[in-house]
């Protein structure tokens, strides 16, 4: 490993980086990294003693968090079409109709579901915004979902680490 890498992940910056990776995931902005990845890796690069675990898991939360919040309000405000004309935003109308779908029949509770959920975290941010969800609903609701779905993929590494190997 570069020294450079090696002396940034044993600062007190290791943590304020991994938090712009989890806002930039939140925002579904990280298409080259699958977030099912950030915090395995992370613990696989600073450790997953207790000191090391929880920090990781409060920064990934938080920073997910503001990801979708910021998601969540570009979409209140700009619009369903707006976000469509966007090349930055990488999901089709097909795609934006079905998740539509899945916020109407459940309402909001499909927010946190979905947090926890593989390959749809963050699908619910979009239709929870057009439809004009109360934010600090959404933002609970995004939390837990985002609390659930990290803490099983550490316990799921950590398990791997400890156990297995």
């Amino acid at each position: 490993m570069p020294a450079w890498l090696q002396s940034l992940l044993h600062s007190d910056w290791a943590l304020v980086v991994l938090f712009g990776v989890f806002v930039l995931e939140g925002a579904m902005l990280m298409y080259f990294v699958p977030s099912e990845l950030i915090v395995p890796g992370s613990l696989a690069l600073l450790g997953h003693s207790p000191d090391t675990l929880l920090p990781v898991l409060g920064v990934a939360v938080l920073g997910a968090t503001v990801g979708q919040f910021a998601l969540f309000l570009v979409a209140q405000r700009g619009g369903r079409e707006y976000l469509l004309q966007k090349r930055w935003f990488r999901v089709s109308e097909d795609a934006l109709a079905r998740f539509d779908g899945w916020f109407d029949r459940w309402g909001a509770p499909a927010v946190a579901g979905s947090n926890a959920m593989l390959f749809t975290r963050g699908m619910l941010t979009v239709p929870a915004g057009l439809a004009k969800m109360d934010a600090k609903r959404f933002v609970a609701l995004s939390a837990v979902g985002t609390l659930v779905f990290e803490s099983a993929l550490a316990g799921l590494y950590v398990f791997g680490v400890d156990v297995l190997w």
